[in-house]
Formats: structure tokens, sequence, C-alpha cells
């Protein structure tokens, strides 16, 4: 284990509490350096386009006005761990207590992301008393480079959402995305080459035309913006899976080369496993060597290459199509109990079993592997994370 990133308070993403002095330092600050140019004798949007070639890391370390420059939007964004938070000690009327946050890797700090809408207000039940030793899960994708929350169970048992929703990093913006067919939860939920996908699952009870159904939203049908953007937004329901044996669990839906491979219970237990092609639409066996290995958490490298932890041994291992086969890249007693991965940047997340730390595993570096662990803030538990482009600081 190397270079580990201590734990860092939550920030929130637009602080509103400054006190009078700090006020007029900003205004201060911000005055002098407003006709600052970036690089002395190069018009600014020249040394825009120099600066984005330097590592954000080296121009954030450097000046007031360059490190503004990384989070403006004419910079190309770098990517951001984005998690999805739940208090420690949640009590059951609590709950609509989820919230976002992400970690900036150049500042190293935790920043809370802007709450989602109020209206109609989020109850996403976590813990039960009933479930002493299971979480109930909250589904969440990253597509496109947005965030969209797609199920959860409310605090009547019900699936919480009938409308997913979608976070922006860039905009900062969260908006609805049109309804479902059929709210559910413990559903397959993936994305494949700028769409999301939701199969099978359950609504308020089970029903078989639900838990055989798959839905489809293309987020990249359309280059317009705002409302006409979201008008032309729609859930199509795709070929039906032959049984509904994929609603006993939430199920990851892993993007890999134009399919969408799932397993339809998690851990070592025995499993059946299957792939949807999203351009055929259709289903099929999955092969009996990435089946074998499929032992934990997996998510895949760009739709590339697939990643899975072996929860029981601590093995990070990924999949090599041509041989059938999983190659082991990194063991190590922190990918333990792994609850889910997150890839993207050469770098593969893992969110471990307390909740309370995630390991991260430098997949693109000359071996040996680098890994490190990132500690959440106290007082949270982190019940899912992702791979985003960094938010636009105001």
């Amino acid at each position: 284990m190397s270079n580990p990133i201590s734990t860092t308070p939550l920030e929130p993403a637009n602080p509103t509490t400054r006190s009078t002095a700090k006020k007029l330092k900003h205004h201060q600050e911000t005055a002098e350096h407003h006709h600052e140019s970036l690089l002395p004798g190069l018009p600014d949007h020249i040394a825009q386009l120099c600066l984005s070639l330097v590592p954000p890391s080296i121009l954030y370390s450097v000046c007031h006005s360059w490190r503004r420059l990384i989070y403006s939007p004419s910079f190309p964004p770098f990517l951001s761990l984005y998690a999805l938070i739940v208090p420690t000690e949640t009590q059951i009327h609590n709950s609509n207590s989820v919230e976002l946050c992400s970690l900036d890797p150049i500042s190293c700090k935790w920043h809370l992301l802007p709450p989602p809408p109020s209206d109609p207000p989020l109850r996403f039940l976590f813990r039960h008393p009933s479930f002493i030793s299971r979480k109930l899960p909250i589904q969440s994708v990253a597509v496109s480079g947005n965030l969209v929350v797609l199920a959860a169970t409310d605090d009547s048992f019900l699936p919480a959402l009938s409308k997913p929703l979608i976070f922006n990093p860039l905009s900062r913006n969260w908006e609805y995305c049109p309804p479902l067919s059929a709210p559910r939860r413990w559903c397959a939920a993936g994305a494949s080459r700028g769409s999301v996908y939701v199969a099978s699952g359950m609504g308020s009870h089970y029903n078989t035309d639900v838990a055989r159904s798959i839905e489809k939203l293309d987020l990249e049908c359309s280059e317009k913006s705002g409302d006409e953007r979201r008008r032309r937004w729609v859930w199509r329901e795709m070929g039906k899976l032959k049984d509904g044996k994929f609603s006993r669990d939430a199920i990851e839906a892993v993007g890999w080369r134009g399919k969408l491979c799932m397993v339809n219970v998690k851990g070592d237990a025995a499993k059946e496993g299957i792939i949807y092609d999203v351009e055929t639409d259709c289903w099929e066996e999955m092969p009996e060597g990435m089946l074998a290995g499929w032992r934990g958490p997996a998510a895949a490298m760009d739709e590339e290459t697939i990643y899975v932890v072996d929860e029981s041994k601590g093995l990070l291992k990924k999949y090599d199509h041509v041989n059938d086969a999983w190659v082991d890249v990194a063991e190590n007693y922190m990918l333990k109990g792994a609850q889910q991965v997150a890839a993207a940047g050469g770098k593969v997340c893992v969110l471990c079993a307390n909740g309370v730390s995630i390991t991260v595993v430098d997949v693109a570096a000359a071996q040996p592997v680098r890994l490190w662990v990132v500690d959440v803030p106290p007082g949270i538990q982190v019940v899912g994370v992702h791979i985003l482009p960094r938010m636009i600081h105001s």
C-alpha cells in the first residue's frame, strides 16, 4: 500500500456561510487576478491550449490563475471519484438521507454535490431492523460522463424512483429522466455505448413480465440541449429475458464490447450468467470461463476490459476473451469482501466491505501494480462508487 489519501471533512459544493472577512478577501483576490494573463505575452485562448497539455496536478501547485483554469469549463475535465453516501448511524425514519459527494484527486478534498430535486421528496431506505445482515441496494450507473440513479427501495418497501435521476458534473445540474414503464428495484442496471439499460427486477410485488423485461434509454439520442433534449429521451422496451431469475438481487450489467454481461447471484454462490447484445437485441449464454471466474463485483475499463474482484480471496482479475480465462492482476487483503468496482482512466476503484474506505489499483502502471487507500470523511458510509469528470467550480 502506498500514497494513502487521508480523511478530509466534506465541503459543500456551493458554500454559503463564509464570514464577512473571508468574502472581502475573496473579492480582493478575485479583483487582483481578474486581468492576470495565464502566460505572459500570449492571448488566453492560446495559453489555454498550451496549458491543457500539462498535467492538472502540476498546474494546481503553481499559481492561483492556473488553479482556477483547471476547474473552468474551458479546460479538459480530469476524472474524479464520486460516491453515494449515507450516515453511518441511520435511523429507519431518516430514509431520505442519501447524498452524493466527489473526491477531487488534485486537492484530495471531498465535496458534496448539489442536492437533487426535492419534489417529489426522495425516500431511499438503506437499512431496516428486519434485515440486520443485509443492506437494501441503491443502484446507479455512470454513462457518457453522467451519473444516473436508477433504482432503490422506499420506506414502504416499494420502488423509490418512478423516474430515474441524472446528474451532469460539468453543468452541476440534476434532472429527471422519463419514467420507466414499470418502476422497479432489485434489478440489473448497466450502461453501454451511451445508453442506460434496466433489466428484470420487481416492483411492489413480483411480476413475471417485469422480471423478464429490459428497457433502454439513449442519452446520446440528440445533440440538442435542455428541454428539447429531454423530450427526445424515451425508454424503449427491448427483447425479453427467457425467465425471471435475474430479479433476486441488485445486479451489475457490465458494458463490454457492445454487450452487457451479468450474473444473477453475487459472491461465490452457484450462479447463472447471461449476455445481452446491444446491437442485435439478443440474449446469449455467458462463456464458461467467464462465468467460472465471476466471483465478486465487476466493472469494465472503457468497455474494453472487464475487471472482477474475487471477494473471498481479495484477488483482482481481468478477463481474457481470447482464451476465455481470467488473468490475476493484484491480490491484497484490502480487496477482501469487496462490494462494488468502478474502472476508468487506468484505475480500478474498489469499495471495501465496511464502506469507510476505497482501495485504488493503478492497473496502467508497470508491474507490480500500485495500490493505495482513499479514506472517506468520518461519520459516513459509502454505498456506491463511480468515476466521472470533475465538477466545474464556480
